[in-house]
Parts: C-alpha cells; structure tokens; sequence
C-alpha cells in the first residue's frame, strides 16, 4: 500500500524537480497531487518520463488523507497552508524558510540528522535547509564526527536558480541584451548579473550580513553543532544551476589533508573528485542534474593550528531543495510512517 503524496508550488523550478525526483527514485506513491496557485489550475505538469499531472489549485484542496506534501511555493504560502494540512494529518516537508528555526520543527538533511525527524509530529511540519547550508553540512559531517569542527568560515558562489525562474530568465535575458547591444534590463536582481558578480542575497539585517547568510550560521548550528561558530558570505554569480562554496574549517583535533579525505570518503552523498591537475576537480556544470554534494582542492590551511580548506559544489535544485525534501520524505516513511501492506 502506497503513500499519496502533494507537491505544493508544482509549477516552480524546485516543485518541477520534486515531481522528477520522486519519480527517479521510484517514491512508494500511489497517487501525486500537483497543486499551485489558482492561475496555474487545469495545466499539467510532468511526473516522471511518461506521465503528466493536472495542477489543482492549491486554496480548495483538502489535505485530509494526503500522507505527505512536499511544499516549494514561497514563506507566505507554507505559512499560511503548512500549519492546515499538519492539523488534517498531513506530513509537511517544507523547502521555505518559514519553520527552520521553530524549535518545535525539526530542521533535516537526512545524511546528518536523520535522528531529528522524531520529533516531527509537534506540529506535522519538517523543515528543508537552506540550498547552501544543507550541501556544507554534509560535507562537514564527518570531518566533525572525526575532529570536532569550532569554527567555519564560507564564500557562497551560488547560481540564479536559486532565486527561481525569475532568475534565471534574467540571467539569459541580460547575456543575450549585452552580446546584442539592447538595454541590460534588472528585475529579480539589485545589480546587473550577466558577466557580473552580486556579494548580495536576500535582505539585509542589521549588523549588516544578509539573511542568506544568517541562514548559513544558524541552520548550519541547529542541524549539526550549536558550537560551531559560522561565518558566510553569499554571492551571486552568472550560473545556472549549481552552487559552490569554497569552506575554511577550524578543528579541535590535528587534521590534515590525508586525514580529511580518510574521513569524508564513503560518507553518503558525499564524492571527493580531487586531483591537482587542470581537470581535477569539480565545477557547477559537470554537477548539474547529479544528486551528491562534491568536493575538491582539498588542502590543509597553513594560518591556523588546525585548518583545512577544500571547496564544495552541488546542484542546488536538487540537493539543495528536491533531492533532499524527497529524501527525508523516504526516511519518514522507513522510520516513521510505515503502512500495512
């Protein structure tokens, strides 16, 4: 006996991959709900390589009897819809930024933390990282496990999927502007992102980081440690799809360059492509459409006593909303919410 399962923000980028993924990964569905906005009803979206859905619309669906919605639509909606189908006894696995830092939501990359998914039934809500946060925290799982991480300092160099179709239609409408010599036109971005780079994602707080960045630091500590101090900076570059981070790590115990790699190889979801040649490492491109985080340049930082450096990419359609989303939705069910056959 299968699960039914809502995609909420079906239409999306992130809600388009969810519907890929969960049917990729043969997810134990009988029926797939795609809801969306009421604009965006009676269309059809794609499940899987030979099936298509009719979008519902989201405000006249009744979530009583859906076992699981995977929610990709934007804060205000989970805000206002999240809390409706946990109360109808509906699992809301939620890729907003609206519950993470609810204490009484667990916060889940399923490699990580999959022990906190216990506790998912105070409100029915789950909450999915951050794109950046949740492919770092992989990567810094083991070599915490191993040597006791105190301190992370990260550069984000994050695609303009993350800000959705909207970015990324920028992003092409703005190159072809400049090679055609057309006015470069800004909409979804605060600066011009063709041929340029943005130090700037989501509002600014007032000790001057941005939310993006407060994001990194206090998801990064309620999945993983809340005694690792992070800091981040977060830019926006002219990628499609694909976010890399270079990550500086302070550890409580000696590391090294061998030690770190003896560490992380094996690690779920986690490949180490690492050779010091032209080709030897891993960028956005070559990861796009791939499911695990990757790792390269791995090195030891000389300025600090225990220091190393290695530099981190992953799709973040996927491993940054959908895979991960899908994932925990896999260990709901294996822990959790088993059904009779």
């Amino acid at each position: 006996m299968g699960y039914k399962v809502a995609v909420v923000g079906a239409t999306g980028a992130v809600g388009r991959e969810m519907l890929t993924t969960l049917a990729e990964r043969n997810f134990p569905a009988d029926e797939v709900v795609a809801l969306a906005s009421g604009r965006s009803a009676g269309g059809e979206v794609s499940y899987g390589e030979d099936r298509t859905v009719v979008v519902q619309d989201l405000s006249k669906y009744d979530f009583t009897g859906t076992d699981i919605a995977l929610f990709s639509a934007g804060g205000d909606v989970s805000k206002e819809y999240a809390p409706k189908a946990g109360k109808a006894g509906c699992v809301v696995i939620d890729n907003s930024s609206a519950f993470r830092m609810d204490p009484d939501v667990p916060l889940v990359v399923p490699e990580v933390n999959p022990d906190a998914l216990a506790r998912y039934g105070r409100k029915n809500i789950i909450a999915n990282p951050n794109c950046s946060t949740a492919q770092m925290v992989v990567a810094l799982k083991p070599l915490h496990d191993a040597f006791g991480i105190k301190r992370v300092v990260v550069s984000t160099y994050q695609s303009v999927s993350g800000a959705g179709k909207e970015g990324m239609d920028e992003l092409f409408n703005q190159t072809r502007a400049v090679y055609v010599n057309d006015p470069v036109e800004k909409e979804k971005f605060t600066k011009q992102i063709a041929f340029n780079v943005i130090p700037h994602i989501d509002v600014f707080m007032d000790d001057g980081f941005t939310k993006e960045e407060w994001k990194m630091t206090v998801e990064t500590k309620k999945i993983l440690d809340p005694d690792i101090d992070v800091v981040a900076q977060c830019v926006r570059v002219p990628v499609f799809i694909g976010h890399s981070e270079a990550v500086f790590i302070e550890t409580k115990k000696p590391i090294d360059e061998k030690s770190a790699r003896a560490a992380m190889e094996g690690f779920p979801g986690l490949v180490i492509i690492d050779h010091r040649a032209d080709e030897g490492y891993v960028s956005p491109v070559e990861c796009a459409g791939e499911d695990p985080v990757y790792v390269s340049r791995i090195r030891k930082d000389p300025t600090v006593k225990n220091g190393l450096v290695f530099w981190c990419v992953a799709d973040n359609l996927r491993k940054g909303a959908a895979l991960n989303a899908v994932q925990i939705a896999e260990e709901l069910v294996a822990r959790h919410l088993k059904k009779a056959a």
